[in-house]
């Protein structure tokens, strides 16, 4: 995909981006993540921003490999300009595991079309480039986010993060986990006694947690992907999300597969990996405002904070855990201002591609790279 997005030019960026934002606030979102940006979008994003206050937060982090550029101000500052903000950067270790492209310590359980027994995907990168980017981001003072789905590329994150640790210390909420979801135990203890924040992906569960069982992992593995009740074990605290456009950014379709981590035909993977629903909001919320160090103006309802907020269909500390992904949004308020009020007329066509030829192919192309669209031949 990132092909495709360094070709855009600033209206076809500017085309997605206001798509996004209307998108994600239809979902409850008053704060979204561009989570490997290109030079180009990061560009056409703040100067957007320069014009006028975007509707929601938007925390840009760039492709530590290819945007280095942009992870400098005024791009880069610890404060939104309007609304917009680099807050970092993404570096990208291994692939997806729906994909079987994770990269794992133990082979997938039927290895894809073209490859051997005992197949256990790839890595993007050597160990020794995977370090020089962990350093170079730690010494800069960047938050790092990294993209790890196996547990292979969690050992290699690991790695690197304890070597950049032992020259530079241990940084305030420095490198961020994405995904984790083959994460051993193990692997959640090393998470806790080096700093590092979990961001799970445990709506995979629904998605793919049929597909996991059968075809990807099988078995204790399936069972345990994105373990939040490890984490919970060890008294951490983590974010849960979607890495739209793999699924829809449905705000409460995250929510309940976090907690009640049901596949689609009713299987239930790991039990003992379920948390409770409060943990299951504040993953969402609270826990999320603090992964983005913003814990002091957001993620929850106090005197001094932002009014960020949504109103609800239901209490989702009420209702049958079961069914949390019906709850629908009915508005969302971002610094006290209403930026999504569901009715018939703007569901139409909410978030849509319509004013770009370009920005429908990359939507359409995209859904058909997650799975979600099947190309006819």
């Amino acid at each position: 995909m990132l092909p495709l997005f360094s070709k855009l030019n600033d209206k076809e960026n500017e085309a997605i981006f206001k798509a996004g934002m209307q998108l994600y606030s239809s979902f409850g979102y008053t704060t979204a993540q561009e989570g490997r940006a290109s030079s180009s979008a990061v560009k056409t994003m703040y100067n957007l921003a320069l014009q006028h206050k975007l509707p929601i937060d938007v925390a840009a982090y760039p492709d530590i490999q290819i945007a280095q550029d942009v992870i400098v101000p005024p791009y880069y500052s610890s404060q939104y300009t309007n609304g917009f903000r680099v807050a970092g950067a993404k570096l990208n270790l291994d692939g997806s595991p729906q994909g079987k492209t994770a990269w794992l310590t133990t082979p997938y359980l039927v290895p894809p079309v073209g490859q051997k027994q005992g197949y256990k995907g790839y890595p993007s990168m050597s160990d020794e480039k995977a370090a020089e980017y962990i350093a170079l981001a730690q010494s800069k003072g960047w938050q790092l986010l990294t993209h790890v789905n196996g547990d292979a590329a969690i050992d290699q994150l690991l790695k690197g993060i304890e070597a950049s640790e032992k020259m530079h210390g241990k940084p305030d909420r420095g490198f961020v986990a994405i995904h984790a979801q083959t994460a051993r135990k193990d692997q959640v203890e090393s998470f806790k006694r080096l700093g590092v924040f979990p961001s799970f992906f445990p709506m995979h569960t629904f998605y793919w947690g049929d597909w996991h069982m059968d075809s990807v992992l099988g078995g204790e593995r399936a069972q345990n992907i994105s373990p939040t009740g490890w984490a919970r074990e060890l008294d951490m605290i983590y974010t849960s999300h979607h890495d739209s456009p793999v699924a829809l950014p449905n705000s409460m379709r995250v929510y309940s597969a976090t907690v009640n981590r049901i596949s689609r035909t009713g299987r239930v993977l790991g039990p003992q990996q379920k948390v409770t629903a409060i943990d299951g909001l504040k993953a969402q919320t609270l826990w999320a405002a603090t992964q983005y160090k913003e814990e002091k103006n957001k993620g929850s309802l106090e005197v001094g904070k932002l009014a960020d907020l949504v109103i609800l269909s239901d209490n989702p500390l009420k209702v049958d855990p079961e069914t949390l992904a019906d709850i629908q949004i009915l508005e969302t308020i971002k610094e006290g201002q209403t930026v999504y009020k569901r009715d018939e007329k703007t569901n139409a066509n909410l978030g849509s591609c319509i004013d770009s030829v370009r920005c429908q192919a990359i939507a359409t192309t995209a859904m058909i790279s997650a799975g979600m669209l099947h190309h006819a031949h």
